[in-house]
Order: C-alpha cells, then sequence, then structure tokens
C-alpha cells in the first residue's frame, strides 16, 4: 500500500515493516502527507504483534531525505499562510516525539544525504546504518530557519561541542565522523544495503543483524579536530566564539586555516538565526526531549512570521543569487531580548505530544 501521491510507501516483508521515502527527484524532502502517512502507519505497527521492528530506506542513490518541503514552506508564508505551515510543524514535531518512543525498534538505513526533516525521522529512532555516501547535516541558519526536528536535543548531546560546532556552521558529518559521534550507530557499505534489509526482514534480533553486517568505517576529518571544536565552541555568547576563531586563524597554528574558513562560514549565515541556534544548543543540553521539542515550536511558531526565513529561502532556492539580505544584518545587532522572544511560552497555542 502507499500514500495517495506514492511519496512514501509501506510493506509488510517478514517480521518487518518497511518504510521507503519515494521523492528521489525532490531529493526525498518530507511533505505534509508524508508525516501523516508515516505517523497513522507508525501508529497501526506499534499495535501490530506480527511486526516485531521498521526499518526505514529511501529510494534514490544521492539523498536518505535533504530536509523537509522548503519551498512549500517559502510559498505558504509568502501568501500569508503562516497557520497552516505552523501545522505542519506540529505535526512533525509529534511524530519526532513518537519517533522517540516508539516502542520496538526503529531503524533507518541511510546511504546518503540525511539533513533536516529527514534527520527527524531517523535520528530519534533506536538504529541509525551508514553506508558509504552518508552526509549528515543540519544547515537550517544559512536559510534564516534553526536546527529543528529534535535538533535541540540530538545535537548538544553529540560528544563535546560537536553539536554546537554542526549547528552553527551547517558542516557534514560523513560516515566515520557520524559514527564516531553517535549520530550513527553502525556502518554497513552500501554494495551490503540490499542484503542487510532482507536480513532486517527476519526473525533474527536486530541487534544480532547488525554487528553481522558493520564494519569500522575509517578516521574522520570532525573526530580529529574535537580538541579544537570543544575549545572554541564552549562559549555562551557568538560573538566570543567568533573572537576565538580569529585569534585561532591569526595565531599560524595547524588549525588557523580551519578555523578562518569556519568564521567565514558562520559570518555568512543570518545573525538571528545563529544566535538562536546557540541558545538551543545550551537550553537543549539540559533539557528533556518533549520540552525541547516545545521549545523548537516556539521558536517556530516566530520565524514564520518573521524576515529571515524567506529572504534566505530565496536567496538559496528561489532567485538562488546567494546573496541574503539579513535582518538584523549583523551578529551584534541581535539582542538577546529578541533571540530570548523567540523561546517564551506559547499559551493555548504550545505543543501538545501524545
Amino acid at each position: 500500500m502507499s500514500s495517495d501521491a506514492d511519496d512514501i510507501l509501506f510493506e509488510r516483508r517478514g517480521t518487518a515493516g518497511l518504510v521507503t521515502l519515494n521523492r528521489p527527484k525532490a531529493l526525498n524532502a518530507v511533505t505534509h502527507g508524508m508525516v501523516r502517512a508515516l505517523r497513522r502507519q507508525l501508529d497501526a505497527w506499534a499495535e501490530d504483534g506480527a511486526v516485531s521492528r521498521v526499518v526505514v530506506m529511501a529510494n534514490g542513490e544521492r539523498a536518505f531525505s535533504a530536509g523537509g518541503d522548503i519551498r512549500a514552506l517559502y510559498d505558504q508564508g509568502k501568501a500569508g499562510k503562516q497557520a497552516e505551515a505552523l501545522e505542519f510543524f506540529r505535526e512533525e514535531y509529534s511524530l519526532n516525539s513518537a519517533i522517540k518512543k516508539y516502542p520496538k525498534p526503529y531503524v533507518s538505513l541511510i546511504d546518503g544525504i540525511v539533513m533536516g526533516g529527514g534527520v527527524g525521522i531517523s535520528i530519534h529512532g533506536s538504529h541509525r546504518v551508514a553506508g558509504d555516501r552518508y552526509q549528515f547535516a543540519m544547515p537550517e541558519v544559512g536559510i534564516g530557519f534553526f536546527p529543528d526536528v529534535g535538533a535541540t536535543w540530538a545535537l548538544p548531546r553529540l560528544p563535546g561541542k560537536a553539536g554546537t560546532y554542526l549547528a552553527l556552521t551547517g558542516e557534514r558529518l560523513r560516515t566515520a565522523d557520524a559514527v564516531a559521534a553517535g549520530a550513527a550507530t553502525h556502518h554497513v557499505r552500501s554494495d551490503r544495503f540490499a542484503d542487510l534489509r532482507d536480513a532486517l526482514c527476519g526473525a533474527v534480533p536486530v541487534d544480532a543483524v547488525l554487528s553481522a553486517f558493520a564494519e569500522p568505517p575509517a578516521g574522520g576529518d570532525v573526530t580529529e579536530l574535537r580538541p579544537v571544536i570543544d575549545r572554541l565552541f564552549a562559549p555562551a555568547r557568538l560573538e566570543d566564539v567568533l573572537s576565538g576563531l580569529d585569534r585561532e586563524a591569526e595565531s599560524g597554528s595547524d588549525n588557523a586555516a580551519w578555523a578562518q574558513k569556519t568564521a567565514d562560514t558562520i559570518r555568512a549565515k543570518s545573525p538571528l538565526s545563529l544566535k538562536i541556534a546557540l541558545e538551543q544548543m545550551q537550553r537543549g543540553s539540559q533539557c528533556p526531549f518533549d520540552e525541547c521539542m516545545r521549545i523548537e515550536f516556539r521558536i517556530v511558531s516566530r520565524v514564520v512570521y518573521g524576515h529571515d526565513l524567506y529572504e534566505g529561502v530565496r536567496a538559496v532556492i528561489v532567485d538562488k543569487d546567494n546573496a541574503p539580505r539579513w535582518q538584523p544584518a549583523s551578529i551584534e545587532a541581535v539582542t538577546d531580548a529578541e533571540v530570548a522572544r523567540h523561546f517564551e511560552l506559547l499559551g493555548k497555542d504550545e505543543l501538545v505530544l501524545s
């Protein structure tokens, strides 16, 4: 059976419920209809005694899922339909929570790009298998958005300050770094994914199947940089992170070129989004999962009525001039009060999670 548009496919095979993301031409970007269909199917399989595990895959070789349907969000906002957009986020965040609490093994087979909304339907599951083409990123600050879909919980729980680094730069984790950091739980060679899927449909416990297929990946760049990342991304103020990177860039150390490139990367992002993201990392490290999801819904409820999201999408996706005009235009111009406003309670509009 499938959703009406065949964007997401469901199948019972052996002991497994198989989910296939099926929008390869759109890099399997997650739509509202896909969120609703996946939630309904997961709820049904949770109650089905014949299904012992869920396996999530994707069609196409480039991406597991490159995120949410950002263009649809842009069009809704430009048409004054922010309330409709918020219904999508309400249901998406509820789905993320359901995956986090799923009563059965939930295995994502990720061999390609996984970003944004794709992270939300994979990272909260019990098992995340990275193929050779795996690339993880949360690049939202580059389009005037913020790391959501549970990144407030997940990123601060990566080792050291790796999550803060990823949130502020949008840098990609490849297979080795993802396994080392825990974003992925296993590495399996891409050419073994089909056999792995078939094995997961049998009666052998999931952990035993994955242990039989998994191989240690080679070393990764981000893992090697961990000491300097932990030192330079520790400050609570964005200005202090950047001044530390600037000092490192001028120091002549082995990391000077990396620090310069990293500082330049951060300074190209939305100043408001950057400060929101850094605040998320600090709050999220202290919050239980559901509170992190409520925090994200508070933020998105303000962002969809703001400026930078639409300007960022215009610059990157619509006009593709890559010249966003952020408001405020500088990091120094973003006040603490403006950041705090995005985290304020919503009263009757708070996100309710079952």
